[in-house]
This record gives C-alpha cells, structure tokens and sequence, in this order.
C-alpha cells in the first residue's frame, strides 16, 4: 500500500473515531440536524464503497488478464470477498456488486445525488433493481429524469420512488416490463426466515393469480366456520394453510423430529436451557417441549436422534467417510454443528457440505474437515486465492480460519451446542480436561 492509499485508511479511521468522540447535542435542534447530517454521511459513505467496489474489480481483473486467467473465469469470487468486507451474506456480496457496477457504470445521477445526501441507499437501491432489466439508453432516461433534479424525488416514499421508476420503465418499453413479467414466474419460491417469541415468516412468491386464489381459497375457509370454536380469523386462515399443506388432520398433530443437541436433564424438565432448531435457532427448552409435548397429544410422530458432545468443550462427536461426498449421517451431524453456512457472516441455509482441505490434495471426508456451506461461498472457495485451514479441535468448537486472495483472513467458529457454554480455560486447560474427561 502506498503512502497516498496509507493517508486514505489513516482518514477514514479518523473519521470513524470523531463519530465516537462527539459531545452530546445542546438541544433538540441540533440533536435532529445530527441525525439528518449522518444519514447524509451514510449515503455518501454507500457511494464512496461503490467506488472502491469497482476499483477492486477492476485491479482484480487487470491482475487475472495479465496472469492469463481465461476470459469467462475472471472475477470470480470477488462478491463472497466484498461480503466479508461488508459483513454480510453471499447473496448481499452479490447484490452490492451489481449496485456499484449500475451506479458506477449507467446511472451517473443517481450516484451523484447518492454522494451529496439527497437520495438514501435503499432508495438508490430500489431505482437500480426497478431499471436492471431496460437496455442502456432506458436507464440512463430514468436516471436523468428521477435524480437530475434532487427536487423530484424530495418527500417521497419508498414506495412512491419505487412506483415513479416502474411508471417510467413502462412508458420508454413497455414490452421489456411484460417480458420481466412473465420471466418472473420462474422465480416462484417458498421460503422461511425465523420471526420473534418462536415464530416462523412463511414467505410464497407466487405469480398473481396464484397467490391472489390461494389467500381468497383461506379466507374464504375462515368465514365459512369461523365462530365455531375461539380462534380469530387470522388463526383460522393460518391453521387452514398448515393442514392443507401438510394433509395433517390438524395444525397440531404435525410430526416433530429433535436432534437432540441438548442434556436429557433438559428434556425432561428439571433444566432449562436454550435448545437449536435447524433452520431456525434458538428457542427457549420449555417452549421445545411444549411442541413434543402437543404433537404425542395429537398422535403425530415424535422422534429423538442423539448426537453426542464432548464434556470438555461442547466438539460434536467425530464421524468419517473414505467416500468424497458427505454420507447423510455426516450431513446431519454437520447440520446440528454449523447450523448456517460457515463463512462469517453469512447466515444463508447450508445447500453443500465441502472439505476445509480439498478433497484432492488428501484432505478427508470427516467431521473435522467438513463444513457446512451455502452455494455461492462453496463456489467461491474453490477460486485460487481462497483457503480454509482448521483449528486446532482439542481445544473448544469447531473452528477454521477463511484467508481470501487479498490476503485478509476471517475467523469462523462453530456455534455452541445447546445447554453448552465455552468456560474460560486457555488452550493447556482445555486439553488437560478433556484429557480428564476420558
């Protein structure tokens, strides 16, 4: 790094520290211009990360032309490395990139009103996505018909911006928003995310009339019996949606499988502890035997699978395989270890099961040397530059330390089982207990 890119970092660090280091507002007046004052640093901030965004791009691609990597190979990776940078996940990495390759490269306005403060990043977001699909010209007119003037989008909504652009696209080509909306349809989708008090958001992305008779075929259900027994309306459409989905007789008779990740003690009542459902995370122990305890009550199937851990430090007991792919065993024990992708961070559900040291250099198919990982980071390490080692296993969870090819490192440890906190031993006492506890 050269001595003018050392003062940049030197700055910005500075600036970072100022934040912290100033006094209390006087009064309400100046507290409330603070707050608009950083929202404006923020977005300038957005707009100074796309420009370093397209920066690292461009070097990443020099470097790899002159190396002679081929054409249809370069860049690849760059989105998991710029979602370590930004603390975020694969799929935001790539997100971010796109953004700043759109900001940088088409949409001159809109990068502008970004840099003065005058447009947020979401909201700057929402224009690039809404104009992802219009040829050049298209998003060059929206841009310069939207963010010319900072006075044309002031006071609007998110959803107002997001409408001016959809109404703009529609105007300059009209066939390119039917054609996105019937390419849209392949993108239909289910999915979960975890909500609060053990809850669970059951998202559809359907096509319109789908989704439309879907909802009109519940609703129509709950007006039909509601008043029946004590549920609202909205329990009745909700229970109705599990029962059909499910071909369940009710919404509780529905089987429940438990890795059990967690003392019997818990189990049984006389412990309370945290407990980890896959593809959630944690939810209180008297609310896991509350959902055991309801499904035997309605008859479902109930089934407890044992995964064991060592006393000592909490390590999942270890499984191997002579095989290059992971045996299903070996997935559900990495399962109940990892529980997300392994790259920090990144909390997307684990889609692969890969090895820390490849396959091919001698490194085995194990508990040890396998991680749990979503698609685009198991695609990501696979590109020259990128290395997982593991650490040392003796001595607390699951760990591995993730260098990318910039030569950054990130730390990445297994989450702790269920009923099981690291005590503060150093690395001698860790092995000095365990060496007790067998």
């Amino acid at each position: 790094m050269d001595v003018a890119q050392d003062t940049a970092v030197l700055t910005l660090q500075s600036i970072l520290r100022s934040l912290a280091e100033q006094s209390p507002a006087e009064n309400e007046e100046k507290a409330i211009e603070r707050v608009a004052l950083l929202e404006s640093i923020k977005a300038g901030c957005a707009a100074a990360q796309a420009r370093d965004t397209m920066r690292f791009e461009e070097l990443r691609i020099e470097a790899e032309t002159t190396s002679g990597v081929p054409a249809a190979r370069r860049g690849r990776g760059m989105s998991s490395e710029i979602a370590l940078a930004r603390k975020v996940s694969g799929a935001q990495g790539s997100r971010h990139l796109g953004f700043a390759r759109a900001l940088m490269n088409e949409m001159p306005h809109t990068r502008a009103a970004l840099e003065s403060g005058a447009l947020s990043e979401w909201r700057a977001t929402i224009l690039v996505r809404e104009t992802a699909y219009l040829t050049r010209v298209d998003r060059e007119e929206i841009d310069r018909r939207l963010c010319s003037d900072p006075v044309t989008l002031d006071g609007l909504g998110d959803r107002a911006v997001d409408a001016a652009a959809k109404k703009l696209a529609y105007e300059l080509d009209a066939q390119a928003v039917v054609d996105r909306h019937a390419n849209a349809e392949k993108d239909r989708r289910v999915s979960t995310r975890p909500a609060p008090d053990g809850m669970v958001r059951l998202t559809a992305l359907l096509p319109l009339r789908q989704g439309i008779s879907v909802f009109a075929s519940l609703k129509k259900h709950a007006d039909a019996i509601r008043g029946i027994d004590e549920r609202s309306h909205a329990q009745i459409m909700a229970d109705t949606l599990v029962e059909r989905a499910t071909g369940a007789a009710t919404a509780e008779a529905m089987p429940v499988a438990v890795n059990l990740l967690l003392p019997d003690s818990i189990l049984s009542g006389s412990e309370d502890a945290a407990v980890h459902v896959d593809g959630y995370g944690p939810i209180p122990a008297a609310t896991a035997r509350h959902m055991i305890r309801s499904s035997i009550d309605a008859e479902a199937l109930v089934t407890l699978r044992r995964v064991y851990a060592t006393p000592a430090t909490g390590t999942l007991v270890a499984m191997d395989s002579k095989a290059r792919t992971f045996p299903t065993g070996l997935k559900t024990l990495l399962d109940s270890r990892d529980h997300d992708c392994r790259i920090p961070y990144c909390d997307a559900p684990i889609a692969e099961y890969d090895h820390a040291e490849p396959h091919a250099d001698g490194g085995a198919t194990s508990e040890v040397n396998g991680l749990g990982m979503c698609v685009a980071h198991n695609r990501a390490k696979q590109n020259p530059g990128w290395t997982v080692v593991i650490g040392d296993v003796d001595i607390g969870r699951h760990s591995a330390t993730v260098t990318t090819p910039t030569g950054h490192t990130h730390a990445s440890t297994a989450p702790p089982p269920p009923g099981h906190s690291d005590p503060g031993f150093s690395q001698i006492e860790y092995r000095l207990t365990a060496l007790l506890a067998a």
